[in-house]
């Protein structure tokens, strides 16, 4: 079993930035593709970005690619999304998840075990 809490969502006017942590707890976190999404009111989960156990490969939504970036610490068992030049359409509750996709199916929700609750993030215009 995985436990993963987010935290570090929050009010943001656009062109700003935040950092969204994903703490998880768990023996095995290290082995586990991390992925971050997002779901807006009325709309479907939406992938953002995914890292893999080695961090060493990572993928992004292209509404994100060159401004958001995400990383891990496995020895904090800690995934991270950096968020830059935030715009309102990024408004939504951000979720991290853990899972063990397959190559070229890392942004599909259902291939993902674990999820956490979500973190709001809002941006103004």
């Amino acid at each position: 079993q995985v436990q993963l809490v987010e935290s570090g969502g929050g009010l943001v006017q656009a062109g700003g930035s935040l950092r969204l942590s994903c703490a998880a707890s768990g023996r095995t976190f290290p082995r586990y593709v991390m992925g971050w999404f997002r779901q807006a009111p009325g709309q479907e989960r939406e992938f953002v970005a995914a890292i893999t156990w080695s961090g060493v490969s990572t993928s992004y939504a292209d509404s994100v690619k060159g401004r958001f970036v995400i990383s891990r610490d496995n020895a904090k068992r800690t995934v991270y999304l950096q968020m830059n030049s935030l715009k309102p359409e990024d408004t939504a509750v951000y979720m991290c998840a853990a899972g063990q996709p397959a190559y070229g199916s890392t942004s599909f929700p259902d291939r993902y075990d674990y999820w956490g609750q979500g973190t709001q993030v809002t941006v103004s215009s």
